[in-house]
């Protein structure tokens, strides 16, 4: 009788067992959240043992140690600090082996490291998926014997269970995290390539790298290529930016081998590898990775931690991919700030330019017996490609030169400089017209200019016998006004700077009171308005015509605020220059 009842409280004992074993994997499958897997397994496996130290420890495969994942009745300070390599302990045992280990007394069992001097006996189980050890469940007593073969069998068969969701919940939290990490670059990549000051920008990456990376220092080091070595740009602690001045050669320290091998490096603990040089004495564990761009060296992003193996193979991937896009931003920034230095010079080097081409033009026209004598110029740019100079005699004639160098900008500047300092030089002597044109046109045939050629239209005044002399070398033909008419001063010619030994022809008119010529650049008559239509020839007669009873300053004034109303423009489209000259009674 005795014995029928016993088999029947065994019988009753393996149905609650088997329950049990249903209900567990019922609701380890049930969840995703691995802290609530393992506070779930907790509870399950109490009621099948009666535990008083629970703990699942979880295999680092990079250091080769259990850490504590989830723990009951263990001292915080244990938990939080101790790692356990495999092999040693009743648990490195139990993951090195992975076989189950009971141990009846751990008093006299030399592989027990003491965690609590209450603890008498215990069982540790290696969880496994596929043959490889992903952690140990362990409990422990603190009554001797009090674990049994029955019960070392019941948690071997619910290790496999506990394991399947152990690692399922491990690869779904590194999906997420994955996915998260991949949002995160994204939006580093973005914002990173959008900023172009060099200083702002690794800034911002000390700043977002933290979302991806917990680190305790942070620095950049860009490669100095005439130098070669590596100079730090930026350093931060923690959360406070620091001058580091310590440049690193090639090759020596972690990030000079970085730099020097191009590859990344993880060192778990920098005081276990003498590639390390000792800076910064919180440091313990080290990551350094290459910024390359198209095989070209930029720099090493250097990340260092207090704590031992505080940096993962993910962690180095994920900034392995980050680091391409870091590079490319560093190398734009750079090249940015290159080219703002480059501008920044030449701005300050067109602005003297333009000091000297101000002062090489005159200012404003002579005062001559018998004319007035307008001007207005308004240049493109900063430098101007149109030129205008006078020329005055002992006997009261006036030189009178309008000129248009092809091109714009500084050679266009230069050769309209150097045109006036022919114009100058032949201007000692009072030549005719068309022998000053033939006389430039050869100088400047010498010392061409390539590329670039001068129209220009060059006119003598001889109050005494009121002419005016005129030769022209490709500018537009003179306008000129008597009575109720403006009509052409159809004189023609080759533009200087083209063809030696070009002979120009001369017209010579005779003004009377009230009579005006106008002498200007092609800018003045092509400027467009936004219908692509041209200022032209015949408004300019028009306007002429209408104002003829201005000052020569005045007309000229108008019809170049005509020309900016018509153009609809604030900058003008070409260099514009006007003379007007209009005789007047004595």
């Amino acid at each position: 009788m005795a014995s029928a009842e016993h088999n029947i409280t065994a019988l009753e004992n393996q149905a609650e067992t088997l329950q049990t074993l249903v209900e567990i994997g019922e609701q380890l499958n049930s969840t995703l959240d691995l802290d609530e897997i393992l506070r779930r397994t907790a509870v399950l496996i109490k009621k099948v043992i009666d535990y008083e130290i629970f703990a699942v420890m979880l295999v680092n495969e990079r250091s080769q140690t259990l850490r504590f994942r989830f723990a009951i009745g263990h001292r915080e300070e244990v938990v939080k600090n101790w790692e356990v390599p495999l092999g040693r302990g009743i648990t490195g045992t139990a993951a090195l082996t992975r076989q189950a280990v009971l141990v009846p007394d751990v008093t006299i069992d030399p592989r027990y490291i003491n965690a609590l001097d209450s603890v008498r006996s215990e069982l540790a189980i290696p969880l496994l998926i596929k043959g490889r050890c992903i952690g140990v469940l362990d409990i422990q007593s603190v009554r001797l014997n009090y674990f049994t073969e029955e019960q070392r069998n019941i948690l071997t068969l619910l290790a496999s269970r506990i394991a399947v969701a152990i690692e399922n919940a491990r690869l779904y939290r590194k999906a997420i995290r994955q996915a998260r990490t991949l949002s995160v670059l994204n939006e580093i990549s973005r914002e990173i390539n959008s900023i172009l000051n060099l200083e702002e920008l690794l800034q911002r990456v000390a700043l977002l790298l933290k979302r991806l990376v917990d680190y305790y220092y942070f620095s950049i080091l860009l490669w100095d290529e005439r130098d070669q070595v590596l100079r730090h740009r930026i350093s931060v602690k923690r959360d406070e930016q620091l001058r580091d001045k310590r440049d690193r050669p090639l090759g020596q320290g972690i990030v000079g081998v970085v730099a020097a091998t191009r590859q990344p490096i993880i060192v778990p603990d920098v005081h276990r590898d003498p590639r390390y040089i000792a800076v910064n004495p919180e440091t313990n564990s080290e990551l350094a990775i290459p910024l390359v761009l198209k095989d070209r060296l930029i720099g090493v992003l250097d990340l260092e931690s207090p704590e031992k193996n505080a940096f993962t193979e993910d962690q180095r991937n994920t900034l392995m991919t980050l680091a391409g896009q870091l590079a490319v931003a560093i190398e734009n920034a750079r090249l940015y700030e290159r080219v703002s230095r480059d501008e920044a010079r030449l701005e300050r080097d067109l602005a003297m330019a333009r000091e000297v081409q101000s002062a090489l033009l005159p200012q404003a026209p002579p005062s001559v017996r018998g004319l007035q004598v307008g001007l207005a110029y308004e240049p493109a740019r900063v430098l101007g490609g149109d030129l205008y100079d006078f020329l005055e005699y002992d006997d009261g004639a006036l030189g009178i030169a309008v000129g248009d160098v092809s091109g714009k900008g500084t050679a266009a500047a230069l050769s309209g400089a150097q045109a006036i300092g022919i114009l100058r030089s032949l201007g000692r002597r009072r030549y005719a017209p068309h022998e000053m044109l033939r006389l430039m046109n050869d100088a400047l045939c010498r010392n061409k200019m390539e590329g670039h050629f001068i129209s220009l239209c060059y006119a003598v005044w001889e109050p005494r016998r009121r002419q005016l002399r005129i030769s022209n070398a490709g500018l537009p033909y003179p306008l000129i006004r008597r009575g109720g008419r403006v009509d052409r001063v159809e004189v023609a010619g080759l533009p200087l700077g083209l063809i030696e030994a070009t002979q120009y022809e001369e017209r010579s008119t005779t003004l009377g009171p009230g009579d005006i010529v106008v002498v200007y650049s092609d800018g003045v008559v092509e400027s467009t308005n936004r219908r692509r239509g041209e200022f032209g020839q015949n408004r300019l007669k028009q306007t002429i015509l209408e104002n003829r009873r201005m000052s020569a300053s005045k007309l000229a004034e108008t019809v170049l605020a005509r020309v900016g109303r018509f153009a609809r423009r604030s900058i003008p489209q070409d260099d514009l220059t006007l003379v007007v000259l209009k005789h007047s009674r004595e």
